[in-house]
């Protein structure tokens, strides 16, 4: 067996497709303080058809810095499609990815502002030691387009 050394991996983003990536881009500027990154994109052409696999790919939308990464580091990528297609309920339990998670001072006062700002409660505020690690403070919350997002904080 040859072995080879491990390649080289920096994450760079996650993706949402929107059905409104201007509106959803908007809520995570004004609740978590992501940051723009230009340029917008619009973007098409035979090269994005054969990379994602969707004949007639056409997307516009932009990439925004996550809060707590300084000016390297990953982003919030929010596309929407000029033609999406529509996604099921949201639950928790659902295979593949799962939800953001961002940790914040205050649980309470975090998901008032998600709710203020168009998302939508999936859980309640809960509390649990967590062995080794410390008390965990979360609620599972939805954006207005129903990703889930997991507020937390850890003392």
């Amino acid at each position: 067996m040859v072995r080879r050394e491990k390649m080289k991996s920096t994450y760079k983003h996650t993706n949402i497709i929107a059905r409104d990536w201007r509106a959803l881009a908007k809520f995570y500027q004004d609740v978590f303080a992501c940051i723009l990154v230009p340029p917008e994109r619009d973007l098409s052409g035979t090269w994005l058809e054969k990379g994602t696999g969707i004949p007639g790919a056409r997307f516009s939308g932009a990439h925004l810095r996550l809060p707590g990464h300084g000016e390297t580091g990953p982003t919030l990528e929010i596309y929407q499609y000029y033609k999406n297609e529509p996604r099921p309920k949201t639950v928790a339990n659902r295979e593949g990815i799962s939800h953001l998670a961002f940790e914040v001072d205050d649980v309470e006062q975090a998901m008032a502002d998600v709710l203020n700002h168009g998302g939508s409660k999936l859980g309640d505020i809960t509390s649990s030691e967590v062995e080794g690690v410390g008390l965990l403070t979360f609620v599972y919350l939805a954006d207005p387009e129903g990703n889930i997002i997991e507020l937390q904080a850890w003392k």
